[in-house]
This record gives C-alpha cells, sequence and structure tokens, in this order.
C-alpha cells in the first residue's frame, strides 16, 4: 500500500487538483441549479398554453408571430442592459430579481384579449427571460471559477429537465385548467422557488472571481482587446449551434410527417429524443470538459452535431432521421453551455451578456431561415443548413483552440 500511494503521489505531482468544494459552495451550486430548472419550467409552462391563448386573443397567425417576436425584443434588449447591472449591484442580486420578474410576469399573457397587446406583455415577459437568463449564467460563471470544475453543462442540464417537466404538466392540466389558472400556478411555484434560492444566494456569497482564472493559468496575459474578439468568437459558436436547436424545435416535426411520411406519433419522437439527447449529453458534459477539455469537447460536439444533423436532413426513413436527430441532440448538447462559460471568463458578465445576445439571435434567425429556404430548394435541403453551421463552430473552435484552452488534459 505504501509503494500504492507513492506511486499517486508521483502520478499527481506537478498537477493543480480541484480543491474540494466547501458546503456553502454546495449550496450555492444547488441553488443555481434551481434557477435553471425554474427558467426552464416557466418558459416551457407558457409555450404548451400559446394556442389556447391564441384563441383567447382571435389573433392570425401571422398577428400571432408578430406578438410573438415581443419575447425575442425583450430579451434581446435587457440581455446587454443586465450585464452591467450584474457588475454593478452583483449577479446573484440580479438573478434573483430578474426570476422574480418572470415568474410575476408570465400571468399578463392570459389577460389580453388582443394581438398587440400579447405583443405587450411579452416584451415585459422577455426582459425578465432574458435578464434572468444573462445573469444566472454570469453567477455560474463566478461560482465555476471558485469550484475549479467546468459544470455549466450540468446548469443547462437542469434548463432543459426542468422544460422537459413545465411541457410534460402543461400538457397533463391544459385540458382541465385554464391558461390564467395554469399560468398563476406556475407563478406561484417560480416565486416560492426564487425566494428559497435567492435566499441561499444572498446567505452565501459568491467568491470573488480572481483575474487570472485557475482554467487559463500558465497562459500568456491577455489584453482587454484579446478578451473581446474571445467573447465575439464564443458568441458567434453560440449562434452557429443556437440556429440548430431553434430550428430543430419548429421545423423537426413538419420534416418528419411532411417529407417522410411520419405519423403524428413518430413525428412528435422525432423532437423528443432530440431534447432527450441534449438533455443525456448535458448531465455528462461537465466529466466531458474535465477529461478532454472545453477546446476539444466544441471540436468533437461540432462534429458529431453535423454528421446527426445530415442524417436526420437527408435520411430516407423517418426512425433513421430520428436516429440521427438524437446524435445531433448529442452533439449540440455542450456546445452553447461551454460558449457561455468561457465567454465569461473572458469577459465577465459583459462577456456574458454580448455571447448570449449573439447566440440567441442564432435561436430567433433558425426558424424564419429554415422557412424560406424551404420554399426555394425544400425542406430536407433548408435543414442541412444546420449541419452547414454545425461545422463552422467546430471549425471556428479548432481554429481558436490554442487561444481557449482549458487547463485540462
Amino acid at each position: 500500500m505504501p509503494t500504492l500511494n507513492k506511486k499517486r503521489m508521483a502520478l499527481t505531482r506537478g498537477r493543480k487538483l480541484p480543491a474540494p468544494a466547501g458546503p456553502h459552495l454546495v449550496r450555492l451550486r444547488i441553488a443555481l441549479t434551481a434557477f435553471f430548472a425554474m427558467d426552464g419550467f416557466l418558459f416551457a409552462g407558457w409555450v404548451v398554453r400559446i394556442p389556447a391563448i391564441k384563441a383567447q386573443t382571435g389573433a392570425g397567425a401571422g398577428a400571432l408571430g408578430l406578438a410573438l417576436l415581443g419575447v425575442s425584443a425583450g430579451a434581446v434588449a435587457f440581455m446587454m442592459i443586465t450585464g452591467r447591472l450584474c457588475r454593478r449591484f452583483g449577479s446573484a442580486a440580479v438573478t434573483t430579481a430578474s426570476a422574480a420578474a418572470m415568474a410575476l410576469s408570465i400571468v399578463l399573457p392570459p389577460l389580453t384579449h388582443s394581438a398587440t397587446t400579447l405583443g405587450l406583455v411579452l416584451l415585459v415577459f422577455g426582459a425578465a427571460y432574458g435578464s434572468l437568463n444573462v445573469a444566472m449564467n454570469s453567477a455560474a460563471v463566478d461560482l465555476i471559477s471558485a469550484l475549479r470544475r467546468p459544470v455549466m453543462p450540468s446548469f443547462h442540464a437542469a434548463f432543459s429537465l426542468g422544460g422537459m417537466l413545465g411541457a410534460g404538466l402543461g400538457g397533463l392540466i391544459a385540458g382541465s385548467l385554464s391558461p390564467t389558472v395554469h399560468l398563476l400556478l406556475l407563478a406561484a411555484i417560480g416565486l416560492l422557488v426564487t425566494a428559497v434560492a435567492g435566499r441561499a444566494l444572498r446567505a452565501h456569497r459568491i467568491p470573488a472571481v480572481p483575474e487570472r482564472l485557475p482554467a487559463t493559468e500558465g497562459a500568456p496575459p491577455r489584453g482587454a482587446g484579446h478578451g473581446r474578439r474571445l467573447v465575439l468568437v464564443f458568441g458567434l459558436i453560440a449562434l452557429c449551434t443556437a440556429y440548430g436547436e431553434g430550428a430543430m424545435a419548429d421545423w423537426g416535426a413538419l420534416h418528419l410527417s411532411q417529407d417522410l411520411a411520419a405519423g403524428p406519433g413518430t413525428a412528435a419522437a422525432g423532437y423528443a429524443v432530440f431534447a432527450l439527447a441534449m438533455t443525456v449529453g448535458r448531465l455528462t458534459g461537465t466529466t466531458v470538459v474535465q477529461r478532454f477539455g472545453a477546446a476539444r469537447a466544441l471540436i468533437a460536439g461540432g462534429t458529431t452535431a453535423t454528421a446527426g444533423l445530415l442524417l436526420g436532413a437527408l435520411a430516407p426513413t423517418a426512425w433513421t432521421a430520428c436516429a440521427g436527430f438524437a446524435v445531433a441532440g448529442l452533439g449540440l448538447a455542450n456546445i452553447f453551455p461551454i460558449a457561455i462559460a468561457r465567454a465569461g471568463e473572458a469577459g465577465g458578465p459583459e462577456g456574458v451578456a454580448v455571447a448570449s445576445t449573439v447566440g440567441y439571435g442564432g435561436m430567433l434567425l433558425g426558424p424564419p431561415a429554415i422557412g424560406f429556404l424551404a420554399e426555394a430548394v425544400g425542406l430536407p435541403v433548408a435543414l442541412t443548413t444546420l449541419a452547414l453551421l454545425a461545422a463552422v463552430a467546430a471549425g471556428i473552435a479548432y481554429a481558436t483552440r490554442g487561444a481557449h484552452h482549458s487547463g485540462h488534459p
């Protein structure tokens, strides 16, 4: 046994191992995980009630589309502002305030009776949603630095799990509860989570982030200009993959039913396996990044997503396409969380805000771009652009791999 211990010491000598997380850091991680899960839960709960709210407002498809842009417009507008607020008041305080605002604003849509009013209240909901996403990701970046472990994928896994739970619950109770009662219930749950998790964030302050992060120790000093360029690089990577995530949600089921003659159950299964694969990928993401490093994880994820998306778009049968969607979900799972985490390391809360805004732009561009291309060249060919952008993300990660070395073997 003494010989074995000596061998272990020799293997670990010269390597700086992650410091064990103290109880307060564990509590902070649990609290932040709760915020991510709540974010996905509330947003999915709102999405499943869109058809009922559409009928209530009497809006046509075009008017509803314009109203739904309110969520995107509000989110993008407040993302950049939130970065500055996090610098001034702290990411924990802004996370708590944004979560409360999102929980309160989710009760507004079912109170509207016109598309115009719906669009206005969705601006408020979108602002809270975008602000919460930037603030909690900024808090997560600070906590990751203190933990010295790349745990960002686990937070985004909580978001995915919350979304699956919110959609499932919404589907179950949609027939028995009105949108007003349903979203009021979600608001109460959101405020309860915010009160409990927010108290934990205030009681256990996130340690200050050092100027030289553990993940980049040993790297040459970087100027502000270099940091800004890195933030934009990671934002572009996030955009390329968010484009695919957004388009898959809107066009995957239609591709299966329209182009591959799939029944309703199989068409629904396409996005379900994609979402499930993303969740599984994010649950294992921390281990992947620790073992292979952020750069390799980004390159491998982009390459895997490219193959899966090509298979999904060009497969001759519905079940083969579903297999492609599952592979794509595994590949895309950790690219966005890693990109946001690295942007935060390079630029702090403003870096998270910039990368999130650029990445969110991809999620907005994806669905309409696919629609225009589908009219011109057909949906299967249009969906190959998802694979193209995933390949671009992998290429960018490969080209800049030396600039964002993660410090892990």
